[in-house]
């Protein structure tokens, strides 16, 4: 009996043990999401939309200016949200078609930048060529090129006081013959003479002049970005005009839209009659 005792002490000493440890480890942090949440993880969910949904949308807010689907923002309760920064504005202007105006759903990417060396000096021009032409191959390209259909808004996340033009009259055009419509960034663009000879809608905080090898990397695609202090999500409706930007959360798109064209018909019945009684011909902000 005194062995079975010892045995049944030490069993019960060693199962309390066991209980202490885990109550103690448990109490010290471990948690069993710790591995995954270490890896990386996302809590933003990426909703895909199809080509038909996303040209329904755009239907829907054919014709809208930022003013009136800032109107209808406040209508379904979004006061003062998706209004980016007035600093994002546009690259050059049409006071007369209002080319530079755009409505695009949202392709997003994130540029970072890097923490990789940039090539010496004293290279040749082919080994410089070849370094370059390396990084954009491997860290700082363009992943998001196959999601850019008819319609598309690129929105991208780029280090706000990064002197890099991650778009220039190159690649704007390229995105355009994908069917892009507009390019709305952070930071800055290059080629600026060009990019306003070429009418592509571009929205910016600033000029900037250099390349992207040695200065910046591809983060990812299609998440949840931060462009003008606001939030843009992927499928969300990008309005772009004179007035800056205005992003449209995708869940209350046509509800804004519904009442923005509201506004947008009581302005121009209002300002035809001031036209008349003035003696101005109608231009297209009244037709």
């Amino acid at each position: 009996m005194l062995i079975s005792k010892t045995s049944h002490f030490l069993l019960t000493f060693a199962v309390l043990t066991a209980c202490a440890v885990g109550a103690f480890a448990q109490a010290a942090g471990a948690d069993p999401k710790e591995a995954e949440y270490r890896a990386g993880k996302s809590f933003i969910e990426t909703h895909v939309y199809s080509a038909e949904d996303d040209q329904k949308v755009l239907n829907a807010f054919a014709g809208l200016r930022v003013a009136d689907v800032t109107d209808g923002m406040d209508f379904v309760g979004l006061q003062n949200i998706g209004l980016m920064d007035p600093e994002i504005h546009p690259l050059w202007t049409d006071p007369k078609n209002y080319t530079h105006r755009f409505i695009g759903i949202a392709v997003t990417v994130r540029y970072v930048p890097t923490q990789h060396s940039a090539a010496g000096g004293g290279r040749t021009y082919e080994d410089f060529r070849k370094w370059e032409g390396k990084w954009y191959d491997e860290r700082s390209f363009e992943p998001f090129g196959p999601l850019i259909r008819p319609g598309t808004a690129i929105v991208i996340d780029e280090a706000p006081n990064a002197d890099v033009g991650s778009i220039g009259s190159n690649n704007i055009m390229s995105f355009k013959l994908a069917g892009a419509v507009g390019v709305v960034t952070g930071g800055t663009a290059r080629d600026t003479d060009e990019v306003t000879t070429e009418r592509m809608p571009l929205y910016l905080r600033r000029v900037g002049r250099g390349i992207r090898p040695g200065r910046n990397e591809v983060e990812s695609i299609n998440r949840p970005v931060v462009v003008g202090g606001v939030l843009v999500n992927a499928g969300d409706v990008i309005v772009a005009d004179g007035d800056g930007v205005v992003v449209v959360p995708r869940e209350v798109a046509l509800k804004v839209a519904e009442y923005a064209h509201k506004i947008l018909d009581g302005d121009k019945t209002g300002r035809r009659a001031l036209y008349k009684k003035l003696g101005l011909p109608n231009d297209a902000s009244v037709k």
